[in-house]
């Protein structure tokens, strides 16, 4: 499982360098892909394919279900670590979450996530405020803290 921050700063060629905890769960080969809220999605394989297998059951009629797995699928690329631990982020992925040099990388269950430091502090104390509205609406889907 992923969890946990950690500060993080992307050099100028776009490598960044992720925590030696999450390189061993992502493995060799991993999928790096646009997320929501402008941050960047990384999954190990495993956890690539089981999404695969989930966004294909979606209605191909549907605009909405064509219009994310397009934007889902259009940003994904499969990543390597080089031998000090980094991994190139392609330009436009770091576009997109608009990362510089100053990077959150976050442990989300299932997932990484990478964000440019200004959009999560701008993120996180939103979210701040709503936690408790958002708690009690999760407790609706049987979720008990």
């Amino acid at each position: 499982m992923f969890m946990g921050e950690y500060q993080h700063s992307i050099d100028d060629k776009g490598r960044i360098i992720i925590p030696v905890k999450f390189r061993e769960l992502l493995g060799t080969s991993f999928v790096v892909t646009r997320g929501l809220d402008h941050c960047l999605f990384v999954y190990p394989r495993d956890e690539w394919t089981l999404l695969e297998q989930k966004l294909k059951t979606l209605p191909l009629m549907k605009s909405e279900a064509r219009a994310f797995t397009r934007f889902f699928f259009s940003g994904a690329t499969e990543c390597e670590w080089d031998k000090q631990g980094r991994v190139n982020l392609p330009s436009n992925l770091r576009d997109y979450a608009k990362l510089d040099k100053e990077c959150v990388v976050l442990g989300v269950s299932n997932r990484m996530e990478i964000w440019s430091k200004s959009t999560w502090s701008e993120y996180y104390e939103q979210s701040e405020e709503t936690f408790n509205d958002i708690a009690e609406t999760l407790v609706d889907f049987n979720f008990d803290f």
